[in-house]
């Protein structure tokens, strides 16, 4: 039973999660959207001019002139007003921030479980369980060794966040033509892998 709740638990969790990435993904807050959207951008564009630890700095100092200088204001104007409002960040301060011990095994648990399946799936590519697969891995392999020549890893992470954000709205807007071409193109696909697994032994899928 407590098996079958904590597996509850953690799809609840992971759906819920899913809805919120869904809704920034398609824009349907466009307000949040953009802020989150335009956080990544600057993020990604200040790390391909500084460092990681020059961002890092820049961030906390901004962050912290923002906050001292909110937390010196409201001091100068609670002397000038004679108020006693107390601390500005009160409320913040106060805040519970810190995980159970049930959130963190729940957090373990679905970590663990796309490891251990990361790690089944490369096991079956790299042993050749099935040998078309093992194929398309390795083309895979070589158009990204292409791909790495082209692009550094900061370079296909911004291309990456813009497509996320970008990629899904095209699609819902231009849905019918786009399934159309990808129609056809996996049916060439399909086509060109059939007759890749009728001339090569061993290609088949084993169905067991």
């Amino acid at each position: 039973m407590q098996a079958t709740a904590d597996s509850t638990k953690m799809d609840c969790v992971w759906s819920n999660w899913r809805s919120q990435a869904i809704d920034l993904l398609y824009w349907r807050d466009i307000k949040q959207t953009g802020i989150v959207f335009g956080s990544f951008l600057l993020l990604l564009f200040s790390l391909t001019q500084f460092s990681v630890v020059s961002v890092v700095a820049y961030l906390a100092l901004a962050a912290l002139s923002a906050t001292i200088s909110f937390r010196i204001y409201k001091s100068v104007l609670q002397a000038v007003q004679k108020t006693d409002e107390g601390h500005p960040f009160k409320a913040y301060l106060e805040l519970e921030i810190t995980l159970s011990q049930e959130q963190i095994q729940k957090y373990t648990d679905c970590l663990q479980l796309y490891v251990n399946s990361t790690l089944k799936e490369l096991r079956r590519l790299f042993l050749v369980q099935d040998l078309v697969d093992s194929l398309k891995f390795a083309v895979l392999m070589w158009l990204l060794t292409y791909v790495g020549a082209l692009f550094n890893g900061l370079t296909l992470l911004l291309m990456a966040v813009v497509s996320m954000f970008t990629l899904p709205v095209v699609y819902v807007k231009h849905q019918a033509q786009i399934d159309q071409y990808l129609g056809l193109v996996r049916t060439h696909i399909n086509a060109v892998v059939a007759k890749i697994q009728a001339k090569i032994p061993g290609a088949k899928r084993h169905t067991e």
